[in-house]
Formats: C-alpha cells, sequence, structure tokens
C-alpha cells in the first residue's frame, strides 16, 4: 500500500515544517479609563480568554495580551494589521473587542493566527457583558450584574451581587454567590453554585449540579450527572430537582413545610428524618408524595436512572 505511505509521510513532514516555521510572539496593548460608578464593561474576543478584576478604583484598565503565530516580528506585524483590536470609552461604557478580518474559507491548522486574551480591571460596582468563543472566563467579586458566554471553556465567577446569566457549550462553571436571579448552563459539565439567593435556573447536558445554599426558588436539571441542592431556609416557592440519569438529593430544615412530590424510574426514595403525611407511595419505593409540617410550596423531585435522598437538616 505505497500511496497511503507518502500520504501519511507527508503529513508529518508538512506538520513539521509547519511547527518549525512559525513560533509565538505575544505583544501588549493597555488602555485606562476614568469612570463613575456603575460603569458597564463589554468584552468580545475570539477564541480567548476573559479575566476580570475588581478594585477600589475610578478606573478602568484594560491589558490585551496577543498571541500571535508567525514565524519573524515582521510577519506578526503583517497579521496584526488584519486584527480589528477596539478599546475605548463610550459615555460611562468601556468596550474592548478583538476579531480576525481574514476569516472566510478553509484553514489549515490553527485559526485565527493571533489570539486575544483580555484582562480588565473594573470598579467593584461594574456591570459586565463577556464573550469568547473559545476561552474560559474568570469574574472576580463584583456589585452589579454578570453575562458570560464562552463555546468551548470555564466559567468561573466570584461573589456576584446582581443578576447573573451565564453559559458555555464545553466546560464546567463555578459560581461562589449569587445576589439576585442566576441562570448558569453547560453542554458539557458541571455547575457548582455556593450561596444562591435570588430565583435561580440552572442546567447541564453532561455533569452534576450542585448548589450549597439555596435561599430562593430554583430549578435544577442535568441530563447525565447528579443533582444536589441545601435549602438554606423556608421553600419560597415551588421547586424542581431533576436527573435522567444519576442521583437527586435535597437537603431541607427539619421544620420547614413543604409538599414532597418524588418519583424515580430506577431507584428508591429515601426520606429520612422528615415528618411528612403519605398520601401515594411510600419510604423505599419509587415514588414518595405528601404533606411535610404541615405542607406548603411543592418540592419536585425527579430522575430516571437513580435514588432520590431528602435528607433532614436541624435547624439552628
Amino acid at each position: 500500500m505505497p500511496c497511503p505511505t507518502r500520504f501519511i509521510a507527508t503529513g508529518c513532514i508538512l506538520a513539521a515544517f509547519t511547527a518549525s516555521a512559525s513560533a509565538k510572539i505575544e505583544r501588549v496593548v493597555e488602555k485606562s479609563f476614568q469612570v463613575q460608578s456603575g460603569v458597564h464593561l463589554t468584552v468580545s474576543t475570539s477564541g480567548g480568554e476573559i479575566r476580570v478584576v475588581p478594585s477600589s478604583d475610578s478606573v478602568v484598565k484594560v491589558v490585551a495580551k496577543e498571541h500571535i503565530r508567525a514565524s519573524s516580528e515582521a510577519d506578526a506585524d503583517a497579521i496584526l494589521q488584519k486584527l480589528d483590536l477596539v478599546i475605548e470609552q463610550r459615555g460611562n461604557e468601556v468596550v474592548a473587542t478583538a476579531s480576525y478580518k481574514d476569516g472566510v474559507g478553509f484553514h489549515f491548522g490553527g485559526w485565527p493566527p493571533v489570539q486575544v486574551d483580555f484582562v480588565v480591571t473594573v470598579p467593584r460596582r461594574a456591570s459586565v457583558d463577556l464573550k469568547t468563543s473559545g476561552g474560559d472566563i474568570f469574574v472576580g467579586d463584583l456589585d452589579g450584574a454578570v453575562r458570560a458566554r464562552t463555546s468551548g471553556g470555564e466559567i468561573d465567577l466570584g461573589k456576584i451581587g446582581a443578576d447573573i446569566d451565564a453559559s458555555t457549550s464545553g466546560g464546567d462553571v463555578r459560581l461562589a454567590e449569587g445576589g439576585g436571579a442566576v441562570r448558569l448552563s453547560t453542554s458539557g459539565g458541571n455547575i457548582s453554585a455556593g450561596r444562591v439567593a435570588g430565583p435561580a435556573d440552572l442546567r447541564t447536558s453532561g455533569g452534576d449540579v450542585k448548589i450549597d445554599a439555596v435561599e430562593n426558588t430554583v430549578s435544577a436539571h442535568s441530563s447525565g450527572g447528579d443533582v444536589r441542592a441545601v435549602f438554606a431556609g423556608p421553600l419560597k416557592g415551588d421547586c424542581l430537582l431533576s436527573t435522567s440519569g444519576g442521583e437527586v438529593r435535597a437537603t431541607v430544615g427539619e421544620r420547614v413545610g413543604f409538599r414532597l412530590d418524588a418519583a424515580t424510574s430506577g431507584g428508591d426514595v429515601n426520606a429520612a428524618g422528615i415528618t411528612i403525611t403519605i398520601e401515594r407511595g411510600g419510604m423505599g419505593k419509587s415514588t414518595l408524595s405528601g404533606s411535610v409540617n404541615g405542607g406548603g410550596p411543592v418540592l419536585k423531585l425527579r430522575t430516571s436512572g437513580g435514588d432520590i435522598v431528602v435528607a433532614a437538616r436541624k435547624d439552628a
């Protein structure tokens, strides 16, 4: 089979030539802007990382780190001619965007030839809108709202005081604390959240969901992992925890009143330590429904492939 052998050899030579003919050259662009309280930051980049760092100053500092695949400084200059890099202030908004103009047609190897990471320092009261097509997003502790989108990276959020809307197509999502409404989603990773004070909607197609302290309503779903939530106080409204392929575990205060509606297609329902008036099913069976401590909002628990556990936590 000489032809395939020659083809493989040619491919190897081409790959070796490509690796030796190019190197990574880095350039840095920095700009700073004096802003007022409540500034809004918009960042967009193709394939790069976005990192937002809070500060106590009334200044937004943008650092754009350009990673260029080029064989020389002259080649890097030519590549950067096609990079549309915008860093500017528009009233009380700061905009930082990076896009490569020559994106039409088939391209061999990594594309585009320049990747731009943004590191932005903002006042703590800032709100942000962040988007990258393939990198990670990191946001420190902010009082403002956060919107974050990435097509292939992780999202890591600190303590956020306002509403959060964050999604990724291929990584984990982590939130330390959310003070407003929270929407977190991923198509291929885990979701973990600490304290969540507002209404929460968390969804993953391929991982686990874990919430340490639910203080409002919650809807959490996984298509292939476990779903676990700890309710920090009384249920503020109807809540749903569901999965198509794992265990569901809800931890509630021992004196909290609610209506339990639990059902599994592939396991048992266990509810040790709670006081329930059973209306349907029973302990250790596939369904368990009834009023807990006199009733209240509905806690609906569903799984198609695992057990359901309702655990009682001693009230403070």
